[in-house]
């Protein structure tokens, strides 16, 4: 057990743990009595959130949505903030990087089952590699103000981040990121499934 002691480990094992915490499951039970994992896509992530809410207080999905959108998001960028004060290396920043998205999309409080990662994915990147981080996100909001579906969105930012990163830091060892975006694509299977199908839904 003195590995538990070592700093690296305690930084791994804290990022799967807090990047698995079900933050919209958690918002929809609280504040508007829903279960996410029981209805629309049972995502845990903020477009179910949005979805669930709606059907019965519009105003109030919004909020929660965004709040969902954040925190996810938020999550991993604060194990990565306090592991690079502590002066971890970069090699265990990508690992914490990678174990926050894992914990989200394979939640330990779920069962292994979790939300889609993309929040939580972007936000981590957008700590390790801001510049491609920001294009990811203006490329998802051109999709999403054209094709208005959300996979769609997503995974072409996704995407258009992974093509950046060898352009911008042609140096680094891409495999951290390719692992996330791997993990991002694995996660939306079926809507790509649906997708192909032409049965994927809009959002309105």
């Amino acid at each position: 057990m003195d590995f538990l002691f070592n700093i690296n480990v305690q930084f791994y094992i804290t990022a799967y743990l807090v990047g698995g915490i079900p933050f919209g499951l958690l918002l929809a039970k609280a504040f508007a009595g829903v279960d996410v994992k029981s209805a629309g896509s049972k995502s845990i992530g903020a477009t179910n959130v949005l979805r669930v809410v709606k059907e019965t207080n519009p105003s109030l999905a919004k909020k929660l949505g965004a709040a969902t959108l954040a925190l996810d998001a938020i999550k991993g960028v604060a194990v990565l903030a306090v592991g690079y004060f502590a002066g971890v290396s970069e090699a265990t920043m990508w690992a914490i990087a990678v174990l926050a998205v894992i914990g989200h999309c394979f939640s330990p409080y779920l069962g292994l089952e979790g939300g889609k990662g993309i929040a939580t994915g972007m936000g981590v990147m957008m700590f390790m590699l801001p510049i491609e981080t920001i294009i990811a996100l203006v490329v998802w909001v051109v999709m999403a103000k054209t094709v208005r579906i959300s996979s769609v969105s997503s995974l072409t930012g996704v995407l258009a981040m992974l093509i950046a990163s060898f352009f911008i830091h042609p140096d680094i060892a891409h495999a951290p990121v390719v692992f996330i975006v791997f993990i991002l694509f694995y996660k939306h299977i079926p809507n790509i499934v649906r997708l192909v199908k032409g049965e994927e839904k809009r959002v309105i």
